[in-house]
């Protein structure tokens, strides 16, 4: 028997098979290269704690868990630093615990706050154990801490490596250690730390989750450095994608090209971007589709309900297309629902875990008038890669909306993007993923690929979705 010897080779973000290079998206079931699966998320069984010397300290679990995350981290970049930056690692000089209730040690010339931080000047990284960490914990899970103490240690090997300077602003801070944090939680994920595991499913999604909640809610207020949770998302995914050479190369050139063509301020003093959903609103945002995307054969809108009887398609509520009719049915009430914004909601909680408002809802139209765009292309309708496209296309037309857009001329609709919602669709494809569904309403189990998928349309428009979901 004749046989052929495959070779496998990894370079970059290829895999050469049969002398074919093949995409790491080549696989919808992938994350970033990696099988998207659950299993265990969090600190490993068994595995003896840190020794590592903690200011402050009440050696309660907090405090473990910090130590452990930190001792990972560590470990992480002694061997990562040398290879991307010139010099040796050096590990942080102190770190430090603390109650806000008791009248502890100054961080960094302050009094403690709720907080977690690392302070240049002394080389320190700190955090509150009484509500921050705690809080992180109930809301998202362990691993949650481990991601903000692996995004404040991005601050310091910024600040080691020399690639922040006084006259950088914060949002290149933030966001170089937003893309460490996600390189080291590769490194977790390829189950290579000694006290935590992270699964590329649910574990992940949660981690992302966390992220979204601390993220900026008005990018043209001076006091925002952090970035929106888009910007906060993107970062994380570069890193666990590329790695921490990716990261260092984030300067604001390379953030003010990503931002170039999105809202980055509301337009009327006030003005909180939300569009109430109703049938004038739908019908408004239904119009600006068919001018982006100009269908030969563009669908019609049934706002009565959904299609429970369309022959070619289960009906996926409170949006759903039907291929056979070419018809977007809506169920207005419930789209109303999906639509309402939960700002206000979460009074007395650190942390909110879902973002909601008008573009939850309005994003799903777009997500069902993507799978029109896929049947007029005689694209397949059912499966991880027709959902992964749906995604990728409700990004480019959600970016095409955008009064920064370049084709905004073009465009002319009568709705516009507003600021924050970018956040509230990501908010929607880590919780449920709906927008990220084939025509069955089947997604794939993966957060992390949904939102790569929706922000390569944003970023790339619809010739990079039809280059990679082909």
């Amino acid at each position: 028997m004749l046989a052929f010897l495959v070779v496998v080779a990894v370079t970059g973000c290829a895999v050469t098979t049969d002398g074919r290079a093949v995409s790491i998206y080549e696989d919808p079931f992938a994350v970033a290269g990696m099988p998207a699966q659950g299993g265990p998320t969090g600190p490993r069984a068994g595995v003896a704690d840190s020794t590592r010397a903690i200011e402050g300290t009440d050696g309660g679990p907090i405090d473990i868990l910090a130590a452990n995350a930190i001792t990972d981290i560590e470990t992480y970049w002694a061997r990562e630093y040398p290879a991307v930056f010139r010099g040796s690692f050096y590990p942080v000089a102190g770190l430090l615990s603390w109650d806000p209730d008791d009248d502890g040690p100054s961080f960094c010339g302050t009094k403690t706050d709720i907080n977690a931080a690392y302070c240049t000047a002394e080389d320190r990284i700190g955090w509150d154990r009484a509500y921050l960490l705690p809080s992180l914990v109930n809301a998202f899970g362990p691993m949650a801490v481990v991601m903000v103490l692996a995004h404040e240690y991005g601050h310091a090997i910024g600040q080691k490596a020399g690639l922040v300077g006084a006259d950088d602003p914060g949002i290149v801070f933030e966001q170089q250690a937003d893309c460490f944090s996600g390189a080291f939680l590769r490194h977790v994920a390829e189950d290579d730390a000694a006290h935590f595991t992270l699964n590329t499913s649910d574990g992940l999604n949660s981690v992302l989750a966390a992220t979204v909640s601390v993220r900026d809610t008005d990018p043209s207020d001076p006091r925002s450095s952090h970035g929106s949770a888009f910007e906060r998302v993107t970062a994380v995914q570069i890193g666990f994608t590329d790695g921490p050479a990716a990261c260092a190369r984030i300067d604001a050139d390379e953030i003010q090209s990503r931002r170039a063509d999105l809202p980055q301020r509301f337009h009327i003093r006030g003005d909180d971007g939300e569009l109430p959903v109703t049938a004038e609103s739908v019908a408004a945002i239904f119009e600006s589709f068919e001018t982006v995307f100009a269908l030969a054969d563009p669908p019609s809108l049934d706002l009565s309900g959904v299609d429970a009887a369309c022959p070619d398609a289960e009906p996926t509520e409170p949006v759903s297309f039907c291929p056979a009719t070419n018809t977007i049915g809506v169920d207005l009430p419930a789209l109303a629902e999906r639509g309402q914004s939960n700002t206000g909601d979460d009074q007395g909680k650190i942390f909110s875990a879902d973002v909601t408002g008008d573009y939850s809802a309005y994003v799903l139209v777009a997500s069902r008038y993507t799978l029109a765009v896929q049947r007029d292309s005689g694209m397949s309708l059912s499966g991880p890669k027709a959902a992964l496209r749906a995604a990728c296309l409700s990004g480019a037309v959600t970016a095409a909306l955008s009064p920064e857009n370049a084709r905004a001329d073009d465009v002319a609709g009568p709705v516009w993007l507003s600021p924050g919602d970018l956040d509230e669709a990501i908010s929607g494809l880590l919780s449920d993923g709906l927008a990220a569904s084939d025509v069955d309403g089947n997604t794939v189990p993966s957060g992390f690929s949904r939102v790569d998928a929706f922000r390569t349309g944003v970023l790339g428009g619809q010739q990079e979705c039809d280059g990679r979901y082909r």
